[in-house]
Formats: structure tokens, sequence, C-alpha cells
């Protein structure tokens, strides 16, 4: 700006509060930007430091661009300095910059430019926030979904997210005009002055501009006593932090009220249980009994009038604190609260009522109640018990002769451990830090039942057991794994009132030496957990530590040539080595460029099922035949998630690991049913068979909208992926039609065999597996049913939550004494039995080697999966629940066929007609036998039963010695 008198294109107004040090920074960012005609308008809200002399001075350094004001007397908050800073504002849009933060160095040019190009009275940006002293780096852009795109709103109800979400104040340029007209101010006197300056904004503003740039960087600092006091997030043990809230929020009602905004009302309710109401509830349980009976008083009186959609759509742990807030049942709200800060965590014993699941057995006489804390569709009843995180409550800590003194209680929910369970128990300390596998034992000495929970006691010698490593393993958390008749749960000690107060724990000594800390402290995590951090008491580990943290942060100092600092340095160059390697990037350039240089290893051969997550399929059937032949065969199995169910007689890599990675790089044979990830190259020496896992009704690769939808780019990329095919599997023509174009197969790499793992059901004395009924608890003296419903994703593919088409509690009502239903979902799906149905309706997902089902089942039911082409194989009658066909054919995927006027059963639209099938399901066989016969030869030519033998032909020669032709 040439001079004071020019008129600023954007005033931009600085608030500052005892925060000298970091004002010169935020005001640099201003003096920065890319605009020319920026104003830096400084005010000083009475600070008691050095604010306003910096401020004086970067006035008289930048005369023109910086101003200085200053309040008479503290305001209390940020609306007094905005207020006065709006008064004294000389240019057409104006901006708001906390002392902490920093603009974008382009933030004004584009909040400006977009003003004048589309006449908006208020333009807001991307906000991002910077988490500063973390080494990682770490940033989280604020509600990124709702800047996207460039967009102009003629009004804020065309995007309630904006009011709703984006209550920031200072990622917005606003005209000054507008402020002008409106005659908007902050609101004095109150804490979240921001939601309501923002909404009063949005609601008055005539049009909105968002764009898709990055414009205020909201800084988060280390332990920093923000002007002059704790954070408002640190300041939620005060009851005002409260009220404060609820009155802005009253304010907003009022005002969306009288302009009959009840869509923006409905979302803005939605947001106060899903987060603002969150924030407070998950400090209660730490709190005093008084704050917290004052607490309820005033959350009772507001959450009466929010919008009772916005309640039943919140999540369900978030409606239970709600209701139990305002039914004063502190007995049951706390362990839910533990709930909603841990939400995989079970922390109610739960009952059970008339085959529905409670959250608590109190206010079931309550309508609302009743509705409110059913939680039977979650599934906590169907669960394993390795699946469930339980909540493990600490009852005693205490520091005594022998060690740190643990004991708790752990709920049991339903009875699910037995009384005459065999259990034990140990705890666990694991260092936080993932880099770091560290981890130390100590045994539980008692475990026991105790009404609807189990209580058990430890002893942990943290000086004998315990080595931290020091400095970088400064944090251990605290596990209790509980091993109930062989089958493990895993818990976290939640401390929850508990004081953690006792004397000091005996020292311990750390291998990086003593500098690094001498004493193990316990704290609560934010999430509520017991932890232990290395601590320093001793006078020499205290210097150390204070040494230690000056490095760290780089100042100059005596540490810079002791050996506790080269020892540092060291770990933490090994550590970023470790990170370097684990990096895709760095495994695949080493994948290409060095592991592809190792010899291949002859006959290894790597299976993968379903991208690891199986031992099924496909490549199942074909290893078995491999292992039944003894072919001269090096097996590797790929398993993503656990390697639990896979073969103990294969060599077991993870999936992405190095060994994964070796394994692929040197095999003589790939073999999987989906596809190795496409960005690893396949070598000239390496045969890769592609076996896939059905053949197709609704549409695939390249047939697909989403596919053509993509850049040259990545279409390329995925052809790539597809190439590296040496063979591809069909079991049809239809397959040829199909698949083979969708996937860009050539004629030259189609492999006619049939699918291996539908040898079995060619074989017509194939039996029913007894040993796998019994386990299920299946009576084969009455007729199983099985459901197999498709995959369920929206039309962009993202995965729906599945839901079941028709009643099973009116199923066993009907036909529960006839007959017994088997329901598998896809394995990306997953579905909740309610317990009324147990043992009549049996959840078989989890199941992953789905042809001992297939033998099982006397009938099938299905909609669009393609177990249809399998079973059809069986001969036995088909049911297509084909309920919502006209969505899933038009809008989802498309078919290849009609299946309506191609199925070999009944096609059914509604309940009703389902069940009236199945009432007879004897004369549905009878009545499309041949209509089955024509399916199996269109689409099921090549299963002939003699597939795994074929190909394992094709890989290691014929069984007897001779060739056999594989391919048509």
């Amino acid at each position: 700006m040439p001079s004071s008198q020019a008129k600023p294109l954007v005033s931009v107004i600085v608030i500052v509060y005892n925060d000298a040090d970091r004002l010169p920074r935020a005001v640099a960012s201003v003096l920065r930007q890319s605009l020319r005609g920026v104003e830096a308008l400084i005010v000083d809200d009475c600070s008691t430091d050095d604010s306003f002399s910096v401020a004086q001075r970067l006035a008289a350094e930048y005369p023109g661009q910086v101003r200085a004001l200053r309040l008479p007397e503290n305001s209390g908050g940020c609306g007094g300095p905005r207020n006065l800073g709006m008064t004294e504002v000389r240019g057409e849009y104006v901006m708001f910059l906390d002392s902490d933060d920093e603009l974008d160095d382009h933030a004004c040019r584009n909040l400006y430019e977009a003003g004048e190009r589309t006449g908006a009275e208020l333009v807001s940006g991307l906000s991002v926030r910077r988490f500063v002293g973390n080494r990682n780096g770490k940033t989280d852009r604020w509600y990124p979904w709702i800047y996207s795109r460039t967009r102009t709103l003629d009004s804020v109800s065309e995007l309630p997210d904006l009011l709703v979400w984006d209550t920031l104040s200072t990622n917005k340029a606003y005209r000054r005009s507008f402020l002008t007209r409106t005659g908007l101010q902050f609101p004095l006197g109150i804490l979240y002055e921001d939601l309501l300056f923002s909404a009063q904004a949005y609601l008055a503003a005539e049009r909105i501009t968002l764009i898709p740039n990055r414009v205020y960087y909201w800084d988060q600092w280390p332990q920093a006593k923000d002007k002059g006091g704790a954070s408002l997030s640190n300041r939620r043990h005060e009851i005002r932090n409260f009220t404060d809230r609820l009155e802005i929020h009253r304010r907003i009602d009022v005002m969306l009220a009288d302009r009959d905004m009840a869509e923006l009302k409905y979302r803005k309710d939605l947001k106060f249980l899903k987060h603002d109401l969150v924030l407070h509830l998950r400090d209660l349980p730490f709190l005093p009994e008084d704050f917290r009976q004052e607490f309820a008083g005033h959350a009772r009186g507001y959450l009466a009038g929010l919008d009772p959609e916005a309640v039943a759509e919140s999540p369900f742990i978030q409606r239970i604190c709600a209701y139990l807030l305002t039914r004063d049942d502190w007995e049951n709200l706390l362990p839910a609260i533990d709930t909603l800060l841990n939400r995989d965590k079970l922390s109610s014993p739960l009952v059970e009522r008339d085959g529905r699941i409670f959250w608590c057995g109190e206010h079931l006489d309550d309508p609302e109640g009743r509705r409110v804390l059913e939680v039977t569709a979650h599934g906590y009843h169907s669960k394993a018990l390795g699946q469930l995180f339980l909540r493990n409550q600490l009852t005693r800590y205490a520091v005594g002769p022998g060690g740190v003194e643990l004991a708790g209680r752990v709920v049991n929910p339903l009875g699910r451990i037995a009384a005459d369970a065999k259990i034990s128990a140990k705890l666990e300390f694991t260092a936080r830090r993932k880099t770091i596998k560290s981890k130390f034992a100590f045994p539980v000495r008692e475990v026991r039942h105790d009404a609807d929970g189990i209580v058990w006691s430890a002893t942990a010698d943290l000086t004998k057991a315990l080595r931290p490593l020091g400095v970088l393993d400064d944090v251990w958390d605290v596990r209790c794994v509980f091993t109930v008749n062989g089958e493990r749960t895993t818990t976290r000690l939640t401390v929850g009132d508990l004081d953690l107060a006792a004397p000091p724990t005996p020292a311990v000594r750390p291998r990086l030496t003593r500098l690094t800390g001498d004493r193990m402290e316990p704290h609560r995590s934010v999430r509520g957990h017991l932890a232990f951090e290395l601590a320093a008491e001793g006078g020499l580990a205290r210097r150390g530590t204070d040494l230690i943290e000056r490095a760290v942060r780089g100042e100059a100092g005596p540490v810079a040539n002791t050996a506790m600092d080269r020892a540092r340095r060291t770990l933490r160059g090994a550590l970023r080595l470790k990170r370097q390697l684990n990096n895709g990037d760095t495994k695949l350039k080493v994948y290409h460029q060095l592991l592809h240089r190792l010899p291949v290893v002859k006959g290894q051969v790597v299976f993968e099922s379903h991208q690891g997550k199986q031992y099924s399929d496909n490549p199942r059937a074909i290893y078995e035949e491999l292992l039944r032949r003894g072919a001269p065969m090096k097996a590797v199995w790929s398993y993503a998630g656990s390697a639990a169910g896979f073969p103990s007689g294969a060599t077991l890599v993870k999936r992405w690991s190095w060994q994964y990675l070796r394994a692929l790089a040197q095999a003589e044979f790939w073999v999987d049913n989906q596809g190795f990830p496409y960005r690893l190259r396949k070598r000239p020496e390496t045969t890769y068979i592609q076996t896939w896992h059905g053949s197709a009704l609704k549409k695939m690769g390249f047939d697909l909208a989403s596919l053509k939808r993509q850049t040259p780019e990545q279409q390329a990329l995925y052809l790539a992926g597809l190439n590296r095919f040496d063979h591809f599997v069909v079991r049809s023509e239809h397959d040829v039609r199909t698949l083979a174009p969708a996937y860009r197969i050539g004629e030259d790499r189609l492999l006619r065999a049939g699918y291996p793992r539908n040898d079995v059901l060619r074989d017509e004395g194939a039996a029913k597996d007894r040993q796998l009924a019994g386990e299920l608890g299946i009576d084969l003296t009455k007729p199983v049913v099985l459901y197999a419903p498709t995959f369920r994703a929206d039309a962009s593919g993202r995965v729906r939550t599945f839901e079941l088409p028709f009643d099973v509690e009116e199923f066993v009502e009907r036909f529960g004494d006839r007959m017994t239903l088997l329901v598998r979902c896809h394995y990306l799906n997953r579905v909740v039995l309610p317990p009324s149905v147990a043992g009549k309706v049996i959840d078989v997902s989890d199941i992953q080697e789905v042809t001992p089902l297939y033998l099982m089942a006397d009938a099938l039911i299905t909609d669009y999966s393609s177990l249809m082409f399998d079973y059809a194989l069986l001969d036995r009658p088909m049911l297509f629940f084909a309920y919502d066909w006209e969505e899933y054919a038009d809008d989802l995927r498309g078919t290849y066929f009609d299946l309506l006027g191609e199925a070999p059963g009944p096609v059914l639209r509604d309940a009703g007609e389902l069940y009236e099938a199945l009432g007879d399901l004897d004369l549905v066989g009878k009545e499309y036998t041949e209509a089955r016969q024509r399916f199996v030869a269109e689409y099921g030519e090549y299963d002939r039963g003699d597939a795994a033998a074929r190909i394992a032909d094709l890989m290691f020669g014929a069984a007897d010695g001779t060739e056999q032709e594989a391919g048509r």
C-alpha cells in the first residue's frame, strides 16, 4: 500500500491478548499477502504483557499497512476487540485473525476475487488446523466436504451443512457494506460468540460464495494457555462453558423459528446431539457430583425442545446418553459415556426382554425408553467373545511393596462368560508409539464371577519387569487380556473417577539411562483409560529431561555432545529408516528394481482369495488338489487380517508385507480370484492364473459407468493390472461374452476349465457336512434353506448397510418348526439377527467357504448374487427374491441379461410371495426342473467336476505323467 491515505481492499482485524511472542507471526502473514492493498488492524484486549507495545512497534515499522488499537479494559472474550475493529476498518472487505493463527499467503486474493466475481456479501474458504510441534506435521482440514468446489448460494438453506458445521468467523471475508447494512456485532459477555455471529451472517447474507482454497491456518499449540487462560476445550469443567453454549443455541433456534427454517433446525439439532453435547458428556465421569447434577438440570430443558426426528436420526449411543441424562440415571449413564468415548466398547451387561436386547433393564416400561434403549440391531448378542471390546472398570489403584496393585470389574453381557468357564488373564504394558515394538506382561492372580461381571486383581512389579527405552517410548498403555475357554478378548482399564494419587511408583531403569526418566507415573488417557508415562523425579533425571526437551526443540546446550543425545539421534534415524522402508512407494521401488532380480523359485505358488481376506474359493480348491496329488509345490498363502484359518502346511505372508512382495517376485505361479495389487508388475517368468469368483449377472469392469468416468491414466493403470493375467478361468460361453470383454481378456488367455470350487457340486456322492451342522446347531432332519443376497452398495460403489428385506421373526412364526434358515451376507456386508430367532435363523456369514453351505441347503433364496450359477449345479429349488430389481438393474449396476425372464425359479417381489413359495418347496422344485437344466447348460457348461485337476495339470503336469489339454 503506497500511503496511509490509500483505501485498502481488505482489512484484517488481528485480535490479541497476552500473546506478544506470537503476534508478529500473525501480522507477518497479513503483510505477505499476494493481494496488494491489505491492512492489518491490531486490536489489543487490554493485555497485561507487552502485546500492545509490540503492536505499536509493528504499526511504526509498517505505516499505512498496520494500525494498533487498544480497549481500555479487558472484554473477557473475542467479541469486544472484533467489534471495535469493525468500527475502524477502511477496507472493502473485512476479515478476522487471531494472534496465534496465520492466513494463507493467497487468502485475501482468493476471497476478494471470488467476492468481486460473484457479488457475494460473504465469501468463505477452507480452514486448516495445524498441530504445532507435532512430530508428524499433523493437519486437519475443517469440514472439507463443504469446500470441495466453488459454488455460490443465494441462501444458506441451499447448503444447511454450512451453518450447522462451519461456525468459524475467521475463514471468511465479509463485504464491509454488508456488515454496515446488517449492523452485525459479536455478542459480549458470553462464550462461543463465533457460533452466533456466523449464524447471523449466514442468515442475513443475500449471496454467499464458497471457494475450495485454503485461507486460514488455525494453529493448535501444545500446552498453550491461550490468551491468558486455558482454551474453551480445556474449560469444560466450568458450568458456564455449557450454559453459554446452550444460550447461543437458543438464540440461533429463535432466529430459525422466526424464518420458518425447520430443515435447518433439524440439521442443527442433529449436530448438537452428535457433537456439542458429546463434548461435555465425555467429561462428566471425571467431574464432581454437584457439577453433574447442575449440568443435567440445564441439559434437560434444552433437550426437551430438540426436533424428535433429529433425536431419532442421531447415533444410538448419543440417543441413549441423552435419554439417561434426562432421567437422571447416572448408574447407567456413566458406563454409556464410556462407549461414547470408545465407540466399539460394550460398557453395559445388557438385558434381554421378549427376544430383544436392551442397554439396561430400567425404563423399559416407558415406550420412549424401550425404543431408545433397544440395541438388538447392533449385534452384541451374536458376536463372538473375541470380537467384543468389554468395559473393564478399574476399582483399585495402589502402590504396595510388590509393585502397582490393580483390580477391576469387566462387564459380562448376557452372561456370555458362563459360570463354569475356564478363565485366565494377564496385564500387558505396551509402548504407545507404534514404531516401538515393546510389550511386558504380568499375570493376573485372581479372576472370578461377581453377579453380572468378572472381577480380577493383579500386582505389576514395574521395577523388575518393565524396561522402557526412554524418550521414544515415554507413554505406556495398559490392557487386560482374558482367555475364556481358549478364546481371547482384550480390554482397556477405564479409570472413571478413581483417584490415581498414590505413593510414587518404584524407580525404573530405562535402557537409555535414567537421564530419560526414573519412574512411571499413572494418568488417565483422553479416552479415559489407564496409562503410564515415564517421568523424572530425581534431580539428575529431571535435569536430563530438561536437556532432552531442549534438544528436541533444537536449542543449543550441553546436551548436544552427550552420549544420550547421540543415542537419541541414532534411534530416531533408525525409526525414520523403518518408516521409509514400510512406505508404499519405497516398497514398490524395491519390488520392481531389486526383488525382481532375485531368481524364480521353481514350484513356488502364491495363493490369494478375495484379496487375502479368506482361505476359500477357487484358489483353495486348486491348492488342495495339488496337495492331494503331491505336486512339487512350495505353497504360499496371503492373508490380510488374521492368519487364523489359513493352512498350516503353507507359508503364510501378510498382504503388502516384505515377505509377501518377495514371495510374489520369486513365484513361478500366481493364483487368485480377484486381483493381486494392481501396481505390482508380474515378471515374464511367472504365470498368473486368474480363477475369478463368479459368472456375471451385474455389469463388471469396463462396462461399469463408474470406471468409464475415470481419467485415462486411471483406466490405463487398471488395464495394466488386468493385462498381467496369463490365464483367465471361465465356466461358460456366457463368461466369454461378458466377463472377457469387460476385463479386456483376449481369446488366447481364456481357460475354459470351469470353477474348481464347483467340482464337489458335480459329485453325486457329496454329503452334507455333519460336523459343521453340529457346530452351527442345525437340525438336518428338517429342510435347510440358504438365503444369500448379493453385495449391496450405492451408485458410487460405497458399501451400504444391509438390512434384511423380510421380517425374520415372522419367518420363524410361519416356518420355524418346519425348516432352518441360514443367512449368508456378502463378505463386505453384515447383518444382525434378533436373539428371538436363535437356532431357527442362523447367521453363517463368517463361514469363509460357501460350498459346504450349498451342500447343506435343500433350497436357495438369493437375489442377484453369482451364487445362483453355482447352486444351480445341484438341481435343487431356487427362489429369487428380487424386491428391488428396478433399482438394482437400472440405477445401480445394470445387468447382462433379464433375470426376471431367465431365472431358474420363481421371481418374488415381496415377502408375501416369498413365504408362499417357501410353503411348498417341492412344488417349486418340480415346476422349474427344466428351467434349471437350461440355466446350467447356458451358464455352467464347463463345470464338469474336473476343473481343479485340469488347472493342476496345467501347472505341474498330469497326475499320471501324461499331458492333458486344459484349454478348449
